[in-house]
């Protein structure tokens, strides 16, 4: 494959936005290790991230063949790969399932548990495309499927299930929620136009930007449940109030009638916050 197919290709999945979630699945990693005395195995990190890529990029890569049609009508996403005709509709496909075939067979080499669930995340994450045909709801099953991110790479390493890891699944559903709504706020009056549904659809843009405030108030406080269960220290709380000031930031940054600095308030800031606040969470963790 030449250099600019990989280019097209990486574009169409948005491959630099994988760094929402990989971050949290580094904690669950990390968590792993920790509660089960676990010897750092570089193989099995190797083999998370793997499934990180795999999963995101075969969701990615369907999205953007379910909603082809869609994204040619409107003229922010008509320039995307495949409407745009850059990348056709049958190799979007079956980059998807080669994806989705990759990401099956690498959790087969972790663990039965994580193999046997690797078909439920799919399910979750493949299912979205469709979602904002039929509910405002398509947020949340978007954060549910990213929220999967902590919550997997802790059963990697531990190979069972625990209550940690699923405050931070919890505060990553309500926080990729938030952040999707603010995003979708650009497409408000496409979506009513065209029978899609959305939270800015159906109540519009102040009211979308409340529930957005409030999923991401409660992002906040189910991180503060986990730093307190957990028994984190000093400096996984200076992280989570880092975290925390960034999420009121980005609601400042975005307004009903000025979406100009959206994609400061959904790629940059929400890219940082997590990085940073994994750093913190994992630098408590280990030190």
């Amino acid at each position: 494959m030449s250099a600019p197919a990989i280019k097209n290709y990486l574009s169409l999945v948005k491959f630099s936005h994988t760094v929402f979630a990989l971050p949290f699945a580094a904690i669950g990693f990390t968590l792993g290790i920790i509660h089960t005395n676990f010897t750092v195995d570089y193989h099995m990190a190797i083999k998370v991230l793997l499934c990180m890529i795999f999963a995101r990029t075969a969701a990615m890569a369907f999205n953007r063949w379910a909603d082809a049609a869609i994204d040619a009508n409107n003229p922010r996403t008509a320039v995307r790969e495949v409407p745009s005709g850059v990348i056709s509709a049958k190799s979007a496909i079956i980059f998807t399932a080669l994806n989705c075939l990759l990401f099956i067979t690498t959790t087969w080499f972790i663990n039965p548990l994580c193999f046997y669930l690797s078909f439920v995340a799919l399910a979750v994450i493949l299912s979205y495309s469709y979602t904002k045909r039929f509910t405002p709801l398509c947020h949340l099953i978007l954060g549910v499927g990213l929220s999967l991110a902590p919550i997997g790479s802790y059963l990697a390493v531990s190979g069972e299930f625990a209550m940690l890891p699923f405050w931070f699944s919890f505060s990553v559903l309500c926080w990729v929620s938030g952040f999707d709504i603010i995003y979708a706020l650009q497409d408000e009056a496409f979506d009513k136009a065209n029978n899609l549904h959305s939270i800015p659809a159906l109540f519009g843009g102040k009211k979308a930007l409340s529930i957005s405030t409030n999923l991401h108030l409660a992002s906040s406080v189910f991180l503060l449940a986990a730093g307190l269960e957990g028994g984190f220290g000093w400096v996984y709380f200076t992280g989570w109030l880092i975290f925390s000031l960034l999420l009121i930031y980005q609601h400042k940054l975005v307004k009903p009638d000025d979406l100009s600095r959206v994609n400061i308030a959904f790629f940059t800031t929400n890219g940082i916050a997590s990085i940073l606040f994994a750093t913190f969470t994992i630098t408590d963790l280990l030190f």
